[in-house]
């Protein structure tokens, strides 16, 4: 358990969990908007326990603070309002469970609960990299690939819940970019936990990029030890460009932002914002590809903004 501890403002909290599948982030935020309590436990691999979990951290939180704060949830899949329970989680416990709703009889309706990569674009849209544009789309590239829309300041959930989801789009152009076309005939096709093939995310997550190295070069390595000038890195670059510019055909944001671990690899957001203007209907390059400024607390801080700041609880 990693934590820090400072004794907070009682006025205006806010409670945010990032809930991973490995771990359970919390982030106590005060009035001003400062994080004032940080926690991390592990995330139990079953419904029941990560229930309990998500439970004895908020009201750890509550007793360090002497208050009842609002809770926002960021999940790895979506709530759907009409039935009332989870889908399309990586954490394929939570699927068809009614976790807003148990979550609320536990800790007395107080929560909010919306998708983890929804709740980093919302957190870089409001004071992030995309802060002060119109039209922000949160990118997270690491186990998953996940997306979220930013319109004015108001997340898009969109009619079935999955706006934003573009990482179960087919990958755009598979062996068929003359730019590429040499190096993508030596890669298989690939399935998708979705049931389909091909997904952006199982070329663009950071299995993905293993994937690939390990097809290209016969190299069984993690992701941050492929070298940066390696031909599957810019393989990659080229892959998210062109995944990217569909979104820019479709939506047309002022800012993408690049969130999760292999938005770390150098010069990843500049060289892909370059690539973008070749694949879209616009050759203008008016859409900026940033780095998250927030960084691995972007999907937390989010979470915490699901409430406005003067939010009081049921």
């Amino acid at each position: 358990m990693d934590s820090v501890r400072v004794l907070p403002s009682q006025d205006g909290n806010r409670i945010g969990l990032d809930l991973g599948g490995t771990k359970i982030e919390a982030v106590l935020l005060n009035g001003s908007g400062r994080p004032v309590f940080r926690e991390r436990v592990a995330t139990p691999r079953d419904y029941g326990g990560t229930l309990d979990r998500i439970a004895e951290l908020v009201r750890r939180i509550d007793a360090h603070c002497g208050a009842r704060p609002p809770v926002g949830i960021g999940a790895p899949g979506a709530w759907v309002e009409s039935s009332g329970t989870m889908k399309n989680c990586n954490s394929t416990w939570l699927n068809g469970k009614p976790l807003l709703d148990d979550l609320n009889a536990a800790l007395g309706g107080r929560v909010r609960i919306a998708n983890d990569a929804n709740c980093m674009a919302l957190a870089e849209a409001l004071d992030g990299a995309g802060r002060g544009a119109r039209v922000v789309f949160g990118v997270i590239l690491g186990t998953g690939v996940g997306g979220g829309i930013v319109v004015d300041g108001q997340l898009l959930a969109g009619a079935n819940s999955v706006a934003g989801e573009w990482g179960h789009t087919p990958l755009p152009y598979l062996r068929t970019d003359e730019r590429t076309l040499a190096m993508e005939a030596d890669l298989g096709d690939r399935s998708c936990y979705c049931g389909r093939m091909n997904c952006v995310e199982t070329f663009l997550s950071g299995p993905g990029l293993a994937a690939t190295h390990r097809e290209l070069t016969g190299d069984q390595v993690v992701p941050e030890d492929i070298p940066l000038d390696s031909p599957s890195i810019d393989l990659y670059t080229t892959m998210l460009a062109r995944s990217l510019a569909q979104i820019v055909n479709v939506l047309d944001p002022d800012v993408i932002v690049l969130a999760g671990g292999l938005s770390n690899l150098k010069g990843l957001a500049e060289e892909t914002e370059a690539r973008v203007a070749r694949y879209g209907f616009s050759h203008e390059g008016g859409t900026r590809v940033l780095r998250a400024r927030h960084g691995d607390a972007s999907g937390v801080l989010g979470a915490c903004w699901l409430w406005p700041a003067n939010s009081h609880c049921p």
